[in-house]
């Protein structure tokens, strides 16, 4: 048997053509619980497929691991055509650096420290809105498809030139829906630090830095517009070098998100000092809801600079005409009545409380199990947990589990949904919930029946019996009642849905969204 490991969602099925197939992320679980003790020279030969060579960190555990439970080759591969065998020489490289990287952490980070530029008085530059736009996605997220990124990315570069020049986008990575027309050039992260992810960002943010004057050459441009990511400061020194305005978009602190929904940062000051800076030096900072507004103000971040933006949606790609007659042939849906789901599968996102909710609908009214299906599209960390409430409630054949599907198949997946669903869950620590979905705007757009949990902005946007059916957070129960009112009433869910587009287009296009940044900043450098 030969081993194949995914740094990607795999095919369906463990077992294809002679491979063991497993995701990084198995491969991950099997280190840390010492499965992989019993493996040792278990495979024939080992291969990790990974997006791009330059773009994977953690490339000396994976190195060993692959070594340790192969007796043959053992081989990294990339979708660019990249091959990495994993040789003796190859390790030793990979240590060699490893030691490296371990002992120059500190210094790292005390130059981040030392550099950061103090706060500005009044606008960074003088704002000719004639010129290009410069936008920077520095994240080290690679290979996406999909997601709220995604939709937010390419909403607002596709309606810049609606409003000032147009815009080159200098991005870690391609982002899908982004149009074809927009300059763009892709920037590759710094080799060294590949072992320990939080160095690795804030050392990759350096060495954009370094590389943007010979990206950029002579051009000129009318302001800087910055995807705020972990550690990174390129935006704020490049605006400050160019002497043009700063615009910071920041969807959240990375040191919570990082505390609430996964691991704490090994060095969390580090990062919060970045942060701080970065948005104490911005002349304009872009927020998607009033929470992170308010968390700002409390940090003492200048409230008058903060633009409070709820994300928005493209109408003519998300609209009730779209057919979705496809989709549902192909997943076997029939005539039924689907509630439908999208995302990421995120903390926040309560895809488990949907497929818990749509168990409890069916216990209480099993004719449904002939009547409707449950469609779920994403995948993501909560999917064991989705997985576990559809095994427990014996519903595996009213649920359709499609996977990651790319952004562009997105409105086709909604338009052959009838109910959509936004079971949003509150944060862990009881704050207040500072998400804009995307999703809940998308779902508006297409014009079929929302059911929505009525937390903060979701609750804002929407009203219930109006636009959407609104239950408490979180409250399985709950969702299945609002599950049923409009699995009951077609039309209610019509009612709902027609109002729900005219609501979204009067206040919440991705056109509507960037016009609003564009004025903010004329008047914070008027």
């Amino acid at each position: 048997m030969h081993l194949r490991v995914l740094n990607m969602v795999p095919e369906d099925g463990q077992l294809t053509g002679g491979y063991e197939v497993m995701t990084f992320a198995e491969l991950k679980q099997l280190a840390l619980g010492g499965g992989v003790i019993r493996r040792l020279g278990a495979y024939q030969s080992s291969e990790m497929v990974v997006p791009s060579l330059a773009t994977f960190s953690r490339l000396l555990p994976a190195a060993l691991l692959l070594r340790y439970m192969s007796r043959g080759s053992a081989t990294i591969v990339d979708l660019e055509g990249g091959v990495q065998r994993i040789t003796l020489g190859y390790l030793v490289v990979l240590t060699r650096n490893f030691v490296r990287d371990l002992f120059s952490q500190g210094a790292l980070r005390r130059r981040i420290i030392a550099g950061l530029p103090q706060k500005a008085d009044g606008c960074g530059g003088q704002l000719d809105l004639t010129k290009p736009v410069l936008y920077l996605r520095t994240d080290a997220v690679y290979g996406l498809v999909s997601g709220g990124s995604v939709g937010h990315i390419a909403g607002v570069l596709n309606n810049l030139d609606a409003f000032c020049g147009a815009p080159l986008f200098v991005t870690s990575d391609l982002i899908p829906t982004v149009r074809e027309d927009i300059e763009t050039i892709v920037w590759r992260p710094d080799p060294r630090y590949r072992d320990f992810p939080e160095m690795w960002v804030a050392s990759s943010g350096e060495h954009l830095e370094r590389e943007l004057p010979r990206l950029l050459g002579d051009r000129q441009f009318s302001f800087l517009y910055q995807r705020y990511s972990l550690s990174n400061a390129t935006g704020l020194h490049t605006a400050r070098r160019l002497e043009i305005p700063f615009v910071c978009e920041y969807n959240g602190s990375e040191a919570w998100v990082a505390r609430h929904w996964g691991r704490a940062l090994r060095h969390e000051d580090f990062s919060l000092q970045v942060e701080h800076a970065v948005l104490d030096g911005a002349d304009l900072i872009v927020v998607v809801s009033a929470p992170l507004r308010d968390e700002l103000v409390e940090r003492g971040i200048e409230a008058a600079k903060i633009l409070v933006n709820p994300n928005g949606v493209d109408p003519q790609r998300y609209a009730p005409d779209v057919d979705g007659s496809s989709v549902r042939e192909a997943l076997g849906l029939g005539d039924r009545t689907v509630i439908g789901f999208i995302g990421t599968f995120g903390r926040w996102h309560g895809a488990e409380v949907l497929a818990e909710a749509y168990g409890r609908l069916l216990a209480s009214r099993p004719e449904l199990r002939e009547t409707t299906r449950l469609l779920m599209v994403g995948d993501g960390v909560t999917m064991p947990e989705v997985r576990e409430a559809i095994q427990r409630h014996d519903i595996s054949e009213q649920v359709v589990l499609t996977g990651l599907v790319p952004q562009e198949q997105g409105p086709a997946h909604l338009a052959a949904m009838d109910i959509l669903a936004s079971p949003h869950v509150p944060n862990p620590d009881g704050t207040p919930f500072f998400g804009s979905p995307t999703k809940l705007f998308e779902y508006m757009a297409m014009g079929r029946g929302i059911v929505a949990s009525d937390l903060d902005q979701i609750g804002e946007v929407l009203e219930h019996d109006v636009t959407a059916w609104l239950v408490k957070p979180g409250d399985a129960d709950a969702l299945v009642e609002g599950l049923a009112v409009l699995i009951d009433d077609p039309e209610r869910r019509a009612r709902l849905g027609a109002a729900a587009r005219e609501e979204v287009l009067a206040h919440y296009t991705w056109r509507e969204h960037t016009r609003r940044i564009i004025e903010a900043l004329k008047e914070r450098c008027a």
